[in-house]
């Protein structure tokens, strides 16, 4: 089974994982998303064993899916994405983008299926470059 793991930016600039879908709620934090993510680990595995003793299906069977905000994206990739480069990969003005990094605004649906696409399409061609 998969279900989602949700990484957020905290107003302190940390960064958090849960997860919306399960009925226990499970969560990991750190000053980055790979602290998040080994402390997020860490509590599927206490919470495993848990269940294993009280004899509860265990979650080693559940795959995590971890998927950012756009703010949160936005504000992690900062270092290496510009929001010059990404309003040239996504045509969405720096202005806007500058917005949802700092939530004063949050992008539609519509929005962020549009970044995702052009990322991906993106991460696609860098994937195709090959050096002589």
């Amino acid at each position: 089974m998969k279900t989602t793991a949700l990484i957020e930016r905290a107003d302190d600039g940390t960064f958090g994982i849960f997860t919306p879908d399960l009925d226990s709620t499970i969560v990991g934090e750190g000053k980055t998303v790979a602290e998040a993510k080994e402390d997020f680990v860490n509590s599927v595995n206490e919470v495993s064993s848990y269940f294993d003793g009280i004899g509860n299906q265990s979650l080693k069977d559940i795959e995590f899916e971890y998927k950012f905000d756009v703010a949160s994206f936005l504000q992690y990739y900062s270092n290496i994405l510009s929001l010059a480069g990404l309003e040239r990969l996504t045509g969405i003005n720096q202005g806007q983008l500058s917005h949802y990094v700092t939530g004063r605004r949050k992008p539609s649906p519509k929005t962020v299926g549009k970044i995702e696409k052009s990322l991906h399409s993106f991460a696609n061609e860098i994937g195709q470059i090959q050096f002589v």
